[in-house]
This record gives structure tokens, sequence and C-alpha cells, in this order.
């Protein structure tokens, strides 16, 4: 099923699939819900996948002003209350999964497991030159696969790719406290080849207390489309099943 529900002025579209317990996708930045069809499938047998876009990406048209942490982690918890019902488990991926760690650390009563894919809680997370700046242009498969399902149409993509690299140049980090203060079980999850740089996604692990790391080999930044089955089977198992006590635990010896 797919359609449209009005968040605070923001027409925005989302699909739903499966039946269960609500489980919601975010995606990345310049991205939309494709990101994740590979693994739809998969995670749907199990789970009610809802799957928005978020403002100006994929089917959602843009609205004024610029983007905003603010803004979007309120669109996030919008589409929660009034879609989902309630607290529901998030997968997010890269600027997804940063809005995720905003959103579990300010409100936890929405977010029940969480897993963040390839996220970073800073611009300083990624690799030098890889993220969205005033001095590249992305790639044009982005902008083809924008004018592809945007209402807004192709001309309007250069304005979007502004208000994504304002987000980048002034940033809201998700600080350390942050990270300390989040409740939800967590999975840190990312590819072995990512644009994150690797010590920062062990910060992310180390961070937020009995987290849990996945490092999927043979995979970058786009590991939902790399290895689709093995990371839906690393979702399914997380959000499915208690953790396993551990015989020699380091990072989760207090737990």
């Amino acid at each position: 099923m797919e359609t449209t529900i009005d968040l605070d002025g923001v027409r925005t579209w989302y699909a739903e699939e499966g039946t269960g317990e609500p489980l919601v996708l975010m995606h990345g930045g310049l991205s939309d819900a494709r990101y994740f069809g590979l693994a739809l499938g998969a995670l749907a047998e199990r789970f009610r996948v809802l799957t928005p876009e978020r403002r100006g990406h994929g089917h959602t048209p843009d609205v004024e002003g610029p983007y905003t942490v603010d803004a979007l982690v309120g669109d996030a918890a919008a589409f929660l209350e009034k879609v989902a019902g309630g607290p529901a488990h998030l997968v997010a991926y890269s600027q997804g999964a940063n809005l995720a760690m905003h959103l579990a650390a300010r409100r936890p009563d929405l977010v029940s497991r969480l897993v963040l894919v390839s996220g970073a809680a800073e611009a300083e997370g990624f690799l030098p030159g890889m993220h969205p700046s005033a001095d590249s242009e992305p790639p044009a498969v982005i902008a083809d696969m924008y004018a592809e399902v945007s209402p807004d149409g192709r001309e309007h993509f250069p304005v979007v790719v502004e208000k994504m690299v304002g987000l980048f140049e002034e940033p809201t980090p998700v600080t350390a406290a942050h990270l300390a203060s989040i409740r939800a079980r967590t999975l840190v999850m990312a590819g072995d080849d990512d644009i994150i740089r690797p010590e920062h996604t062990r910060f992310l692990y180390e961070s937020i207390p009995g987290a849990e790391l996945a490092v999927v080999p043979g995979t970058s930044h786009v590991l939902f489309l790399e290895k689709p089955d093995l990371c839906a089977r690393l979702v399914l198992d997380f959000l499915t099943e208690d953790p396993v006590p551990t015989m020699m635990p380091i990072h989760r010896a207090g737990a």
C-alpha cells in the first residue's frame, strides 16, 4: 500500500507492507525508500514495515525553509505517533541514522529497538569529502533517481542539494552524552569499506549503553544494496531474538 499523510504541513509519502509490530525504515540523505527495497520482502514477512520518505526526498514534495535537525526529527516523531501508532523499531540509514540518534535521545517513548546503519553522529564521522558540501556535486545517478519519482521535478534537485549542504555545514551534532542517554537496545551496522570512519562507528558502539556491532564484510556505504539478504538476516535476528549472554563480556560487562 502506498499513501500520503499530512504531518504539520509536510505531505509525507509512505508505503506499508506486512503485518505485526511496526518497523520504520529511515532512508539516507539524497536517497529514498528504494534503498531498502531488496531487503523489504524478508523484513515484511515478520513486521508491519513502514517506509516514509522525508520532505524533498522520493515521492514527498519539498516545503519552504531550510532542513534542520529539529524539523526533520519532528517529522519523524509525528510519523511514529500518527502512522505507527506509538513506539516502533527503527532501521535508519546514513543521515537517517543521525536523525534516529537524535530521536532516540529526545523521544525514547517512540523507539523500541534501534538499528543504525552507516550512521555518523556528526559530519566529522565521514571520511574527508564523503558528505554533501558546496565544493562537490552529487553523482548524476542520484539526480536521475530523484527525477524518477519527485513531484517537484528534476529542476528542483539543486535546491534539495543546497538544503542538504546547509544541514551538514551547520550541524546539530549528536554528542557522547546524547548517545549515553539512548535506552533502546541498539545495533550499530556498517560496511567494512564504508565512508564512515571505522573509529567513528566504534565510537557509536562504545557510547550507546549495551550496543551491539555488525561490520558486514565485502560491502561499502550501500550495504543493503550489495548484500541485502545478509543485512536483512542480521536485522531480523536482532529485532526478534533476545540478547545472548556472552561468556567473556567486555563492552557489556556491566549489563
